[in-house]
C-alpha cells in the first residue's frame, strides 16, 4: 500500500525526444495542474536541456521527494554515455534508458513508487544500442518481462475518458495476427479486463464488447471462420460464467457512438483495429494503461516527436493525462484497501 509520501515515478523515455521538455513543462505548471509529487528517473542532463541547474535535485530515495517537489524537481539520475541532442537518437545512451525503466519499475513494484507514468521510447534505437540487451516489442512487453510475467499476461488498454479499448495482439505484422488470435488469450485478456474494470474504475459488473478479425465479422464464414472458431466460443464461456461480454461485432461498426457507448470496454483483435478509432477521436489525450502489472503503469498516446523535440511546441496534453490517471488509479486503490481494512 502507498503512502502520500510515495511518489509516481516518471521516466524520461528517449533523451533526444519531447519527453524531457514535455516533464519540463509540467512541472512548471505543477500548480495549476494540481499536481502530485512525482520523481523523473533518467537523466539529468537530458533534462538539463529545458531546466536550470537549480531546479532540478538529484535523489536517491523516493520517499524524500516531496520534501522537494514544489520548488526542486527530485531525479534519480542514470547518466547517459554520450550528451545528448535534441532531435538526434543515439544508440550509445540505449542502455541507459532502458535501465531508467526498469529502475523505475522496481521502485513501483516494490511500493516505493505509488506507479510508473513512461516518457516515450524509440523502440529502434533501444534495439540497437550493443549492450542494452532491449530484444522487446515495446514498454508493455518489457514491464511484463521485468515483473515475471509472460507477454500473454499484461493487457495494452488505451483509455480516453469513458472510451476505452484493448487491443489482444500488440506489435505484429498483419499477416501474423490470425495466428496469434486464439480462444485462450482472448479468455485471459478478458479476465484481466474485467478485474481491472472493477479494481480501477469501481466497474463491478462491466460490459465488454470483442471485435471480430475478418471484415464483417466473418460473415457467418463468408470471410474466415476464426469469429465461429474462435472468438464466439470464447465468448460463450466468459459469458457462462456470468460475464457480461457480447460479439464478435464488425469493427467497422462497433466504435460508432451509439454502440459503443453501451459497453465500458472494447477488445479488439490487433493493433490498428484498436488504435485507429483512439488517435481519431482523441489523438494525444488518450492513455496507455498496462492492464495485469502489480503496480499502476500509464503512458501518453505519442511518440517521441524527434521532428519537433527541442522547439517548444510539444502539447503535454498526453503526458499529463497520464500522470492524472495514474494519480486517480492509484487514489481508488487506495480508497479500496482503506475501506476494507
Amino acid at each position: 500500500m502507498t503512502t502520500d509520501q510515495q511518489p509516481l515515478a516518471v521516466t524520461v523515455g528517449e533523451p533526444a525526444g519531447v519527453g524531457p521538455e514535455l516533464i519540463a513543462a509540467l512541472w512548471r505548471e505543477r500548480t495549476s495542474h494540481n499536481l502530485e509529487p512525482f520523481m523523473v528517473v533518467g537523466a539529468i542532463e537530458a533534462l538539463a536541456l529545458y531546466f536550470d541547474a537549480d531546479e532540478m535535485i538529484a535523489i536517491q530515495n523516493p520517499g524524500d521527494a516531496h520534501l522537494y517537489f514544489k520548488s526542486r524537481l527530485p531525479v534519480l539520475d542514470i547518466p547517459l554515455a554520450e550528451p545528448p541532442r535534441s532531435g538526434k537518437l543515439n544508440p550509445a545512451n540505449a542502455t541507459a534508458v532502458v535501465e531508467a525503466i526498469r529502475i523505475a519499475a522496481a521502485l513501483a513494484q516494490s511500493g516505493k513508487a505509488r506507479g510508473l507514468v513512461t516518457g516515450p521510447i524509440h523502440k529502434a534505437v533501444l534495439r540497437q544500442g550493443a549492450e542494452s540487451n532491449f530484444a522487446f516489442t515495446g514498454h508493455t512487453d518489457f514491464l511484463a518481462d521485468c515483473a515475471g510475467l509472460s507477454s500473454d499476461q499484461v493487457v495494452m488498454m488505451f483509455v480516453s475518458d469513458d472510451f476505452r479499448v484493448a487491443p489482444l495482439t500488440h506489435h505484429l505484422a498483419l499477416r501474423e495476427v490470425p495466428l496469434a488470435v486464439t480462444s485462450e488469450r482472448i479468455k485471459i485478456a478478458l479476465r484481466i479486463m474485467v478485474q481491472s474494470l472493477g479494481d480501477d474504475f469501481g466497474l463491478s459488473s462491466p460490459r465488454i464488447a470483442v471485435c471480430g478479425l475478418n471484415p464483417h465479422a466473418g460473415e457467418n464464414g463468408e470471410f474466415g471462420r476464426e469469429e465461429i472458431e474462435i472468438i464466439r466460443p470464447a465468448i460463450d464461456e466468459m459469458r457462462q460464467h456470468g460475464l457480461h461480454i457480447d460479439g464478435p461485432f464488425a469493427a467497422d461498426s462497433l466504435f460508432r457512438p451509439e454502440l459503443r457507448c453501451t459497453y465500458d470496454a472494447i477488445l479488439a483483435m490487433y493493433h490498428d483495429q484498436a488504435l485507429t478509432p483512439v488517435k481519431a477521436l482523441g489523438f494525444g489525450k488518450a492513455v496507455n494503461l498496462t492492464l495485469g502489472l502489480p503496480y499502476i503503469r500509464t503512458s501518453p498516446d505519442h511518440g517521441t516527436a524527434l521532428d519537433i523535440a527541442g522547439n517548444g511546441t510539444a502539447n503535454v496534453d498526453g503526458f499529463l493525462a497520464a500522470i492524472k490517471l495514474a494519480e486517480r488509479l492509484d487514489s481508488n486503490r487506495s480508497g479500496r484497501i482503506s475501506r476494507v481494512a
